[in-house]
């Protein structure tokens, strides 16, 4: 039995076709109607909150006779994971396992304000929060609203014009209220399923736990599967055929399971060797900077390396240290360069505050070194540290010579939630006026980071922007430790040599 939690502002409804599909092939399925959202329930008090909901799936869970032996299987999908875990709680010896539907993982005593995807709607839903409003609605999205709570993509005309007219308004209380665990619920056997398109896919998760994160080792017990699915954030309306067989299968066992970091473990992409054999200048540690010096006169031009993230704030060695990050900064010094290495605070989506602010404080650190050419520095951005070249491509100053970036995101992916950011690089190359911008492309790269590097490149053309790419056609994100040297150590050295030029030139 598959009983179905949807998310903030659907019903029931959305599960029809994957429910129809389940059943065809032999299941049970029930979509739950939820308090004061669904039609079928409607709200007898002014306050609706989490409990309610998860009263409403302990009704259904309850209403399975236990003599009939069907195991049952929860699917919470978006909000609806909050009310699927609060149940299984306190009915876990009834659940056999509950998946994850393109969700986070919510921790006992924290609302699901905090899963709210939209950054700012998020920050202006706790200030009423710590107002004490309880009793309040949050409007639905209008049709082309639904990208602030996820990707569309896949979602046809059709089923976007019914979702946005069978929406209805979610109870605050459901967001504000704190959801409240036993740790029952972490005996029972778990699927998460990953939709690529709205940002996440299993080789994502698989590198935030090869960080080394303690509290990510959980991801990696024997009980634990994933499955990933090609499509935006509402794979009932987008592939109600393929979820449903995933369904199936996680119902079974199936699934790709995480491999632990450790030391039993294959050293993963970020900690693997450099693929060029540099000098190994010695490291000169300033701070939250490790500068790699040549020797003789200065001062010289620097060459400043960025890391990419989210990194969990638990992760060692810290990004500076990592080989890849060093071997780009020693490679700079084998040029006559000083390179240099930075750890910032990008742990989570919503750190690129903090990070900018990190960058910029050791970029001046850099500068301020007295064998440091100040007025000769290149910024180079790799991965999710892309985001982060949108301050230096807004107005670039006279100093900044260069900025370079390898296999980097170029806008914020749907998932995030910073549609409004100002961390949208795609948008401000058109600013970058002569600024040299040279970008190395993975041929391989994940489609929604490279949706992301193509409408960069687009707008750096429209304003005609001085870029220039270095490709890397059967690179992969990472390509570094990841792909056979002599497709990867060429780019490198092309893309080195350019900068270099720039900053001596």
């Amino acid at each position: 039995m598959f009983i179905m939690v949807a998310g903030v502002f659907t019903g029931a409804h959305v599960w029809e076709e994957t429910a129809a599909q389940l059943v065809a092939a032999g299941g049970a399925a029930h979509a739950v109607p939820l308090t004061g959202i669904d039609p079928a329930r409607p709200a007898t008090s002014a306050h609706v909150g989490l409990e309610a909901h998860i009263e409403d799936v302990i009704a259904v869970i309850d209403a399975v006779d236990v003599a009939s032996g069907q195991e049952i299987v929860l699917v919470g999908h978006d909000y609806g994971i909050h009310p699927v875990l609060g149940a299984a709680d306190r009915r876990a010896e009834r659940i056999a396992r509950v998946v994850y539907l393109d969700c986070g993982m919510p921790q006992n005593g924290v609302p699901a304000l905090a899963a709210v995807p939209d950054q700012a709607l998020r920050a202006q839903l706790a200030e009423r929060a710590e107002a004490g409003e309880r009793e309040g609605v949050l409007t639905p999205p209008g049709h082309g609203e639904w990208e602030r709570w996820g990707s569309t993509a896949d979602v046809d005309e059709a089923a976007l014009e019914r979702l946005t007219a069978l929406a209805a308004p979610q109870p605050l209380g459901t967001l504000f209220e704190p959801l409240r665990l036993t740790g029952a619920v972490a005996a029972v056997p778990v699927t998460g399923v990953l939709c690529a398109r709205n940002g996440a896919g299993i080789d994502q998760v698989q590198r935030l736990v090869d960080f080394g994160d303690p509290a990510l080792a959980a991801l990696t017990e024997p009980q634990v599967t994933f499955f990933e699915l090609p499509t935006g954030h509402w794979p009932m309306l987008s592939c109600p055929d393929a979820l449903a067989d995933v369904l199936l299968r996680a119902a079974a066992g199936e699934g790709h399971r995480l491999r632990p970091a450790g030391d039993d473990a294959p050293a993963p992409a970020h900690l693997r060797p450099f693929p060029l054999d540099v000098p190994a200048f010695p490291r000169d540690r300033q701070g939250h900077v490790d500068l790699y010096v040549p020797d003789g006169e200065g001062p010289r031009p620097a060459v400043v390396f960025v890391h990419g993230g989210p990194v969990p704030a638990g992760a060692r060695p810290r990004p500076r240290e990592w080989p890849t990050l060093v071997g780009y900064a020693r490679m700079a010094a084998a040029e006559g360069m000083v390179g240099a290495t930075l750890d910032h605070r990008l742990h989570d989506i919503a750190d690129y505050d903090r990070a900018a602010a990190d960058i910029a404080a050791g970029v001046d650190l850099v500068r301020s070194d007295a064998r440091v050419d100040a007025d000769r520095i290149a910024l180079w951005f790799f991965s999710g540290g892309g985001l982060l070249t949108t301050d230096w491509l807004t107005g670039p100053p006279a100093w900044l010579r260069c900025l370079a970036a390898s296999y980097p995101v170029l806008a914020p992916l749907p998932a995030w939630g910073m549609a409004g950011s100002r961390f949208h690089p795609a948008r401000a190359v058109g600013q970058a006026g002569p600024l040299p911008i040279v970008l190395l492309r993975a041929g391989r790269e994940a489609p929604e980071i490279a949706a992301t590097v193509d409408a960069f490149v687009t707008a750096a053309d429209d304003s005609a922007a001085r870029l220039e790419l270095v490709d890397v056609p059967n690179g992969h994100h990472g390509f570094e430790t990841l792909d056979a040297p002599e497709e990867t150590v060429p780019a490198l050295h092309r893309a080195m040599r350019s900068v270099v030029t720039h900053l001596t030139g």
